[in-house]
């Protein structure tokens, strides 16, 4: 997966950030999920008054992803996150890295499909990008493969 691409999942992340539903954290997220016939599926966190209920944008794109029938076909992943601005704007400068509950749904993916997935973590500012493999930040995880499906 190119530097290239991982810009457009970026630019795409970035995009669906400015859809985050975050009245209580005020911390935007965009994610972008690539599938392998390139097609880019976004979600972005959306947060609920009883706080256990959010959900991460990690989660909502690839629970959209699986609602198409797609599950098996991800690629990649793109994340951004920063302060919600009041003008709807998202800012940061560091990469965003996804949480332990979606580093195991993004395992899962990756497990099912029978691939690494590429992360591609960002900054709200575009000023930085770090790229890993789910493997590289979920070692060792447990999935379907321990419970002999994939």
């Amino acid at each position: 997966m190119g530097a290239v691409a991982g810009a457009v999942l970026i630019d795409a992340a970035r995009e669906a950030a400015k859809n985050a539903h975050a009245p209580y954290s005020r911390f935007g997220v965009g994610a972008a999920v690539l599938l392998t016939d390139g097609e880019i599926v976004t979600g972005t966190n959306f947060e609920n008054a009883s706080y256990g209920l959010s959900l991460c944008a990690e989660t909502v794109a690839l629970a959209t992803v699986n609602a198409r029938g797609r599950f098996r076909d991800v690629v990649a992943i793109g994340i951004i996150g920063g302060a919600l601005n009041k003008d709807g704007t998202i800012s940061g400068s560091a990469p965003i890295y996804p949480c332990g509950r979606c580093r195991q749904i993004i395992n899962e993916a990756a497990q099912m499909g029978g691939r690494d997935i590429d992360i591609h973590c960002g900054s709200a500012d575009g000023s930085a990008v770090a790229r890993h493999s789910a493997s590289e930040l979920l070692p060792h995880a447990f999935g379907p493969a321990d419970l002999g499906i994939g």
